[in-house]
């Protein structure tokens, strides 16, 4: 109730924990707290929370026009409701490597169980869109260095990100992979990969865990978990996917309802209200409110 029952340190042991294992980690993208208690009573291993999703939410375009402040907040009220891990988007750390520094602090005490931080130039753009700039790779390396030197929870995850394989090639993104981990990244996450074979050329040059990005209308094709597990990945976020569902179901359902002036047609299909209260865990409320204010009072004087 409130509150997830997991301390933010506990989440971050847990992750580093299931990183260590063999197994592929998925965690799709919340587009909001509700979303992340859906995830997790799905059974998935944590959330994701991105940055496309957070500047859209708030009717913007992916361009770094979204403030840390803004970022961490949304960050730590996703958060805050769920027991499972938050990994989160922090763009390029919001400026230079003190505001990496920074960007940490605030993200840790969001809660958040790591974040990545990318070497685009800033502002940047959508991983998944033409015409990027990247940073030198020793400006990417001092991001993740300050990354690194901030956080105070040895647990919190510091990921690398890089979008060099757009701008200058596979092997471009394979030898500053590399930089990264040498710079302290705890893990890589090589954007816009093509194909299964240049995953696997990144997972043979480095000994981190290293994650995919399955965003659907982007560069690299939607490949399966078995496909991922195969190559040795070992995290997988679907960042927008549930963002992207949701408005199609609400377009649809603004669309039948200016059609036909009602949304009976289209109810079968919405969320009963009795599911919500499950997944607001509504009964545990009452039973508080029926506790602490319904209750015999000793009324002498």
């Amino acid at each position: 109730m409130l509150h997830a029952g997991t301390s933010a340190a506990d989440k971050r042991a847990g992750f580093r924990e299931a990183l260590a294992s063999d197994r592929l980690l998925v965690l799709p993208g919340a587009f909001n707290p509700l979303s992340a208690k859906l995830i997790e009573d799905k059974g998935f291993d944590g959330v994701y929370i991105s940055g496309a999703v957070l500047s859209a939410d708030l009717g913007l375009p992916d361009i770094g026009l979204t403030t840390l402040t803004e970022v961490a907040g949304r960050a730590g009220q996703i958060a805050r409701v769920t027991d499972l891990p938050a990994l989160v988007d922090a763009d390029t750390g919001f400026g230079e490597p003190m505001n990496v520094a920074r960007t940490i602090q605030m993200l840790e005490d969001a809660g958040v169980a790591g974040a990545h931080i990318e070497d685009q130039v800033n502002p940047k753009r959508c991983g998944h869109l033409d015409g990027k700039q990247v940073v030198p790779v020793s400006e990417a390396a001092r991001r993740i260095q300050a990354a690194c030197s901030a956080r105070r929870d040895e647990n919190f995850l510091v990921m690398a990100r890089t979008d060099v394989r757009a701008i200058d090639g596979l092997p471009a993104a394979v030898d500053r992979a590399k930089a990264l981990v040498d710079a302290g990244a705890d893990a890589i996450f090589p954007e816009a990969m093509r194909t299964p074979a240049e995953f696997e050329a990144v997972r043979r040059a480095v000994d981190v865990p290293l994650l995919a990005n399955m965003t659907e209308f982007g560069k690299s094709d939607l490949f399966t978990h078995d496909q991922l597990r195969d190559i040795g990945i070992d995290l997988v976020i679907h960042p927008v996917s549930l963002l992207r569902s949701a408005m199609g179901a609400a377009e649809d359902a603004l669309d039948e309802l200016a059609r036909t002036g009602t949304l009976a047609g289209v109810v079968p299909r919405m969320q009963t209200r009795a599911r919500l209260y499950e997944l607001l865990d509504y009964a545990a409320y009452n039973t508080f409110d029926d506790r602490i204010f319904t209750y015999g009072r000793d009324t002498t004087p």
